[in-house]
């Protein structure tokens, strides 16, 4: 096998290293690898597309800006999808609007009166949301986000009830798995 072979994919190091060095197809590269979880992950904390691709185009902006002397002492993704929750925290901070604990029914059975359990629940709850399936995690939000009911989203995905049931079911089960013991579903 031959050791010069240049690696398919850049690790890390390297996409830091040609961004820092103004390659726009690494950059590009970062961005397609990336656009699409993280504006999932934004709608999560934002419950608004559009503002979600606005808030990870404003990040990935941030980063070509700032390429030459970034620093990333963790992995891109972990560095990225904190940047997107920290902006979109501070967009729900700065419009003074927030999701209360009390309208998620994945609540209604949480048997704690301390608000910062609540809040660290309901942070591992929206990352388990956006661990789900394209599919299954759209219904799920649909569901429990935009409290539409299984006839109304079967009908507007063009799908049948109990597919709708079943993918609310597999979501509650993905983010059971996901909360391990810390969870209270």
């Amino acid at each position: 096998m031959e050791q010069s072979r240049r690696k398919e994919t850049p690790d890390d190091v390297d996409l830091l290293r040609l961004i820092g060095e103004d390659d726009r197809k690494a950059f590009r590269y970062l961005f397609d690898c990336f656009f699409a979880p993280l504006c999932r992950f934004a709608c999560v904390y934002l419950n608004n597309r559009q503002t979600a691709e606005e808030i990870v185009l404003d990040v990935f902006a941030t980063i070509w800006e700032k390429r030459r002397g970034l620093q990333i002492d963790v992995s891109w993704k972990a560095y990225l999808f904190r940047a997107v929750r920290n902006r979109a925290l501070n967009h729900i901070r700065d419009s003074e609007r927030f999701i209360a604990v009390s309208d998620w029914s994945l609540y209604d059975r949480t048997e704690t009166d301390n608000p910062l359990e609540l809040k660290e629940l309901e942070s591992l709850i929206r990352e388990a949301v956006c661990t789900l399936p394209d599919r299954c995690g759209e219904i799920f939000r649909k569901s429990r986000f935009e409290h539409a009911g299984n006839r109304e989203i079967a009908a507007e995905l063009n799908i049948s009830v109990k597919y709708v049931e079943a993918q609310i079911t597999k979501a509650l089960k993905l983010i059971r798995k996901y909360l391990g013991d810390s969870g209270a579903l």
